[in-house]
Protein backbone atom coordinates (compact mmCIF):
# COMPACT_ATOMS: atom_id res chain seq x y z
CA UNK A 1 0.00 0.00 0.00
CA UNK A 2 1.28 3.59 -0.93
CA UNK A 3 2.47 6.20 1.57
CA UNK A 4 -0.89 8.91 2.39
CA UNK A 5 1.27 11.89 0.41
CA UNK A 6 -1.25 14.25 2.27
CA UNK A 7 0.15 12.89 5.41
CA UNK A 8 3.57 12.40 4.32
CA UNK A 9 5.79 15.49 3.17
CA UNK A 10 9.62 15.75 2.46
CA UNK A 11 11.13 19.05 2.59
CA UNK A 12 12.12 20.46 -1.33
CA UNK A 13 15.85 20.52 0.32
CA UNK A 14 15.18 16.90 1.76
CA UNK A 15 14.03 15.62 -1.24
CA UNK A 16 15.94 16.74 -3.30
CA UNK A 17 18.93 15.48 -1.95
CA UNK A 18 17.57 11.52 -1.69
CA UNK A 19 17.12 12.17 -5.21
CA UNK A 20 20.44 13.15 -5.90
CA UNK A 21 22.44 10.90 -3.63
CA UNK A 22 23.55 13.27 -1.18
CA UNK A 23 24.20 12.21 2.34
CA UNK A 24 21.08 12.44 4.40
CA UNK A 25 20.65 12.18 8.30
CA UNK A 26 17.70 12.13 10.30
CA UNK A 27 17.01 14.09 13.47
CA UNK A 28 14.61 13.26 16.01
CA UNK A 29 12.38 15.64 17.61
CA UNK A 30 11.42 14.91 21.34
CA UNK A 31 14.67 16.87 21.92
CA UNK A 32 12.54 20.24 21.06
CA UNK A 33 9.45 19.61 22.77
CA UNK A 34 10.18 17.58 25.90
CA UNK A 35 14.16 17.18 25.92
CA UNK A 36 15.22 21.04 26.25
CA UNK A 37 13.34 24.15 27.93
CA UNK A 38 12.36 26.67 26.10
CA UNK A 39 13.23 28.93 24.10
CA UNK A 40 17.08 26.90 24.44
CA UNK A 41 15.21 24.22 22.70
CA UNK A 42 14.68 25.96 18.92
CA UNK A 43 17.98 27.16 19.10
CA UNK A 44 19.87 24.06 19.90
CA UNK A 45 17.66 22.34 16.91
CA UNK A 46 19.29 24.73 14.68
CA UNK A 47 22.46 23.68 16.21
CA UNK A 48 22.37 20.21 15.35
CA UNK A 49 20.71 21.28 12.29
CA UNK A 50 24.17 22.98 11.35
CA UNK A 51 25.91 20.31 13.11
CA UNK A 52 24.95 17.78 10.14
CA UNK A 53 26.04 20.66 7.60
CA UNK A 54 29.16 20.75 9.25
CA UNK A 55 29.72 16.97 8.28
CA UNK A 56 28.58 17.30 4.77
CA UNK A 57 25.30 16.02 4.78
CA UNK A 58 21.61 17.05 5.07
CA UNK A 59 19.48 17.13 8.03
CA UNK A 60 16.05 16.08 8.29
CA UNK A 61 14.27 16.78 11.28
CA UNK A 62 10.83 15.04 11.60
CA UNK A 63 8.46 16.06 13.42
CA UNK A 64 4.39 15.66 12.91
CA UNK A 65 2.58 19.38 12.29
CA UNK A 66 -0.97 19.33 11.73
CA UNK A 67 -1.36 15.70 11.66
CA UNK A 68 0.86 15.76 8.63
CA UNK A 69 4.90 13.44 8.95
CA UNK A 70 7.18 16.05 8.18
CA UNK A 71 10.60 14.65 6.72
CA UNK A 72 12.93 18.04 7.01
CA UNK A 73 11.65 20.83 8.59
CA UNK A 74 10.97 24.57 8.27
CA UNK A 75 11.97 27.39 11.18
CA UNK A 76 8.65 28.02 11.83
CA UNK A 77 7.74 24.48 12.20
CA UNK A 78 10.21 24.38 14.74
CA UNK A 79 9.19 27.11 16.44
CA UNK A 80 5.79 25.50 16.87
CA UNK A 81 8.13 22.08 18.28
CA UNK A 82 10.02 24.36 20.67
CA UNK A 83 6.79 26.68 22.06
CA UNK A 84 5.39 24.87 25.30
CA UNK A 85 2.21 26.33 24.46
CA UNK A 86 1.65 23.90 21.59
CA UNK A 87 0.22 20.91 23.17
CA UNK A 88 3.18 18.49 20.85
CA UNK A 89 2.61 14.93 21.93
CA UNK A 90 5.60 12.83 22.76
CA UNK A 91 5.24 10.32 19.47
CA UNK A 92 6.30 6.78 19.59
CA UNK A 93 5.67 4.43 16.49
CA UNK A 94 2.15 3.38 18.51
CA UNK A 95 1.01 6.95 18.78
CA UNK A 96 1.71 7.40 15.21
CA UNK A 97 -2.14 6.40 13.71
CA UNK A 98 -3.97 8.68 16.71
CA UNK A 99 -1.90 11.47 16.23
CA UNK A 100 -2.40 11.52 12.80
CA UNK A 101 -5.90 11.15 12.79
CA UNK A 102 -7.25 13.95 15.31
CA UNK A 103 -4.40 16.09 13.53
CA UNK A 104 -2.41 16.89 16.29
CA UNK A 105 1.47 18.25 16.86
CA UNK A 106 4.01 15.44 17.52
CA UNK A 107 7.66 15.17 18.34
CA UNK A 108 9.11 11.77 17.52
CA UNK A 109 11.03 9.53 19.51
CA UNK A 110 14.47 6.65 18.37
CA UNK A 111 11.71 4.58 16.97
CA UNK A 112 8.95 6.64 15.35
CA UNK A 113 12.46 9.06 13.72
CA UNK A 114 14.11 5.26 12.94
CA UNK A 115 10.65 4.38 11.37
CA UNK A 116 9.74 7.06 9.26
CA UNK A 117 13.10 8.14 8.20
CA UNK A 118 13.51 3.91 6.78
CA UNK A 119 10.10 4.67 4.77
CA UNK A 120 11.89 8.21 3.25
CA UNK A 121 15.02 6.53 2.09
CA UNK A 122 17.25 7.94 5.07
CA UNK A 123 19.54 5.06 6.20
CA UNK A 124 21.17 7.71 9.12
CA UNK A 125 20.33 8.80 11.74
CA UNK A 126 21.71 11.13 14.88
CA UNK A 127 20.25 11.10 18.47
CA UNK A 128 21.61 11.74 22.10
CA UNK A 129 20.58 8.46 23.84
CA UNK A 130 18.45 5.39 23.21
CA UNK A 131 15.68 4.75 25.44
CA UNK A 132 15.78 1.15 26.86
CA UNK A 133 14.85 -1.45 29.63
CA UNK A 134 13.64 0.83 32.77
CA UNK A 135 14.78 0.16 35.89
CA UNK A 136 12.57 -2.45 37.81
CA UNK A 137 11.35 -4.05 34.55
CA UNK A 138 11.39 -7.52 35.99
CA UNK A 139 7.93 -6.31 38.08
CA UNK A 140 6.59 -3.62 35.23
CA UNK A 141 7.69 -4.84 31.77
CA UNK A 142 8.30 -1.13 31.07
CA UNK A 143 10.79 -1.01 28.24
CA UNK A 144 11.14 1.67 25.68
CA UNK A 145 9.36 0.59 21.97
CA UNK A 146 12.85 1.91 21.34
CA UNK A 147 14.15 -1.31 21.17
CA UNK A 148 11.69 -3.45 18.98
CA UNK A 149 11.83 -0.59 16.27
CA UNK A 150 15.48 -0.63 15.91
CA UNK A 151 15.57 -4.72 15.88
CA UNK A 152 13.12 -4.09 12.77
CA UNK A 153 14.63 -1.36 11.22
CA UNK A 154 17.82 -1.37 8.83
CA UNK A 155 19.02 2.12 10.10
CA UNK A 156 22.12 3.28 11.16
CA UNK A 157 22.09 5.11 14.59
CA UNK A 158 24.56 7.60 16.03
CA UNK A 159 23.89 8.19 19.88
CA UNK A 160 25.73 8.80 22.94
CA UNK A 161 24.63 5.25 24.62
CA UNK A 162 21.69 4.60 26.13
CA UNK A 163 20.27 7.37 28.94
CA UNK A 164 21.89 6.67 31.68
CA UNK A 165 18.74 6.53 34.24
CA UNK A 166 18.00 3.33 32.01
CA UNK A 167 19.14 -0.04 32.97
CA UNK A 168 21.75 -0.13 31.07
CA UNK A 169 22.92 -4.06 31.55
CA UNK A 170 19.69 -5.22 30.91
CA UNK A 171 19.26 -2.59 28.01
CA UNK A 172 22.20 -3.92 26.32
CA UNK A 173 21.31 -7.65 26.44
CA UNK A 174 17.43 -6.57 25.13
CA UNK A 175 19.30 -5.23 22.00
CA UNK A 176 21.49 -8.63 21.84
CA UNK A 177 18.26 -10.45 21.85
CA UNK A 178 16.44 -8.39 19.36
CA UNK A 179 19.56 -8.83 16.81
CA UNK A 180 20.81 -5.09 16.95
CA UNK A 181 24.10 -4.35 16.03
CA UNK A 182 25.96 -2.50 18.91
CA UNK A 183 29.81 -0.93 17.84
CA UNK A 184 31.80 1.06 19.98
CA UNK A 185 33.27 4.25 17.95
CA UNK A 186 36.80 4.81 19.12
CA UNK A 187 35.82 2.56 22.40
CA UNK A 188 35.30 -0.34 24.46
CA UNK A 189 33.02 1.02 26.55
CA UNK A 190 29.03 1.56 26.21
CA UNK A 191 28.44 5.29 26.77
CA UNK A 192 26.18 5.59 29.53
CA UNK A 193 24.89 9.47 28.08
CA UNK A 194 25.98 11.91 30.19
CA UNK A 195 28.81 9.30 31.30
CA UNK A 196 31.46 8.08 28.95
CA UNK A 197 31.52 4.81 30.47
CA UNK A 198 28.58 2.69 31.22
CA UNK A 199 30.47 0.31 33.47
CA UNK A 200 29.55 -2.33 30.38
CA UNK A 201 31.72 -3.05 27.32
CA UNK A 202 30.46 -3.37 23.44
CA UNK A 203 31.34 -6.70 21.79
CA UNK A 204 32.47 -4.41 18.48
CA UNK A 205 34.79 -1.47 17.53
CA UNK A 206 35.31 1.06 15.27
CA UNK A 207 37.98 3.82 15.35
CA UNK A 208 37.14 5.74 12.07
CA UNK A 209 34.19 7.10 9.97
CA UNK A 210 34.78 4.61 6.92
CA UNK A 211 35.31 1.69 9.53
CA UNK A 212 31.54 2.55 10.75
CA UNK A 213 30.18 3.24 7.55
CA UNK A 214 31.22 -0.33 6.48
CA UNK A 215 28.80 -1.91 9.06
CA UNK A 216 25.49 -0.36 7.86
CA UNK A 217 27.23 -1.46 4.67
CA UNK A 218 27.43 -4.60 5.06
CA UNK A 219 24.68 -5.20 6.79
CA UNK A 220 22.71 -3.88 3.91
CA UNK A 221 24.49 -6.28 1.98
CA UNK A 222 23.00 -9.13 3.68
CA UNK A 223 20.11 -7.74 4.37
CA UNK A 224 19.84 -8.35 7.87
CA UNK A 225 16.89 -6.90 9.48
CA UNK A 226 18.00 -4.47 12.25
CA UNK A 227 19.60 -1.58 12.91
CA UNK A 228 23.28 -0.75 13.28
CA UNK A 229 23.90 1.45 16.65
CA UNK A 230 27.11 3.82 16.71
CA UNK A 231 27.75 4.21 19.93
CA UNK A 232 29.96 7.73 20.50
CA UNK A 233 31.04 8.63 24.24
CA UNK A 234 30.99 12.09 25.01
CA UNK A 235 34.38 12.76 26.38
CA UNK A 236 35.54 12.44 29.85
CA UNK A 237 36.61 15.95 29.45
CA UNK A 238 32.41 16.49 28.70
CA UNK A 239 30.86 14.36 30.78
CA UNK A 240 28.45 15.06 33.90
CA UNK A 241 30.55 14.47 37.49
CA UNK A 242 30.33 11.03 38.37
CA UNK A 243 29.42 11.73 41.83
CA UNK A 244 26.98 14.04 41.20
CA UNK A 245 25.33 12.37 38.36
CA UNK A 246 25.06 9.18 40.77
CA UNK A 247 23.47 11.46 43.87
CA UNK A 248 20.98 13.18 41.33
CA UNK A 249 20.11 9.91 39.51
CA UNK A 250 19.29 8.42 43.05
CA UNK A 251 17.15 11.12 43.97
CA UNK A 252 15.54 11.64 40.66
CA UNK A 253 14.46 8.33 40.55
CA UNK A 254 12.75 8.47 44.49
CA UNK A 255 11.31 11.33 43.33
CA UNK A 256 9.78 9.91 40.39
CA UNK A 257 8.25 6.84 42.46
CA UNK A 258 6.69 8.79 45.15
CA UNK A 259 5.16 10.62 42.19
CA UNK A 260 3.60 8.16 40.73
CA UNK A 261 5.48 8.61 37.28
CA UNK A 262 5.64 5.47 35.27
CA UNK A 263 5.94 4.48 31.75
CA UNK A 264 7.25 6.97 28.78
CA UNK A 265 6.72 10.08 31.59
CA UNK A 266 9.75 8.96 33.94
CA UNK A 267 12.30 9.89 30.74
CA UNK A 268 11.01 13.45 30.32
CA UNK A 269 10.48 14.09 34.43
CA UNK A 270 14.14 12.49 35.24
CA UNK A 271 15.96 14.77 32.29
CA UNK A 272 13.90 17.56 33.81
CA UNK A 273 15.29 16.38 37.14
CA UNK A 274 18.97 16.40 36.09
CA UNK A 275 18.83 19.57 34.18
CA UNK A 276 17.39 21.19 37.51
CA UNK A 277 19.46 19.30 40.21
CA UNK A 278 22.48 20.26 38.27
CA UNK A 279 22.31 23.26 37.60
CA UNK A 280 21.60 23.06 34.01
CA UNK A 281 25.17 21.22 33.74
CA UNK A 282 23.22 18.02 32.24
CA UNK A 283 21.54 19.93 29.47
CA UNK A 284 24.90 21.34 28.56
CA UNK A 285 26.21 17.81 28.31
CA UNK A 286 23.08 16.74 26.65
CA UNK A 287 23.73 19.83 23.76
CA UNK A 288 27.55 18.69 23.29
CA UNK A 289 26.66 15.32 22.70
CA UNK A 290 23.93 15.48 20.18
CA UNK A 291 25.91 17.99 18.28
CA UNK A 292 28.52 15.80 18.07
CA UNK A 293 26.89 12.95 17.43
CA UNK A 294 25.15 14.92 14.34
CA UNK A 295 28.44 15.72 13.16
CA UNK A 296 29.96 12.12 13.40
CA UNK A 297 26.45 10.56 11.70
CA UNK A 298 26.93 12.84 8.52
CA UNK A 299 30.49 12.16 8.34
CA UNK A 300 29.78 8.15 8.14
CA UNK A 301 26.83 9.23 5.78
CA UNK A 302 28.96 11.14 3.19
CA UNK A 303 31.68 7.58 3.85
CA UNK A 304 29.40 5.57 2.96
CA UNK A 305 28.34 7.20 -0.48
CA UNK A 306 32.37 7.34 -0.98
CA UNK A 307 33.10 3.28 -0.52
Amino acid sequence: MAIDTSRFTIHPEVKDALASGQAVVALESTIISHGLPSPRNVAVAGDIEQSVRDGGAIPATIAIIDGVVKVGLTPAELEILGDPNSNVIKVSTRDLGPVLAVGGHGATTVSATSHIAHLAGIKYFATGGLGGVHRGAQDTYDESGDLVTLARTPITVTCAGVKSILDVGATLERLETLGVTVVGFGTDAFPGFYRADSGFGVTWRVDTVAQAAAVGIQRDAIQAPGAVIIAKPVTEADQLDLALHDRVLAEGLAAADKAGIIGKDVTPFLLDWFHTQTNNQSLEVNVTLINANARLAAEIAVAALKS
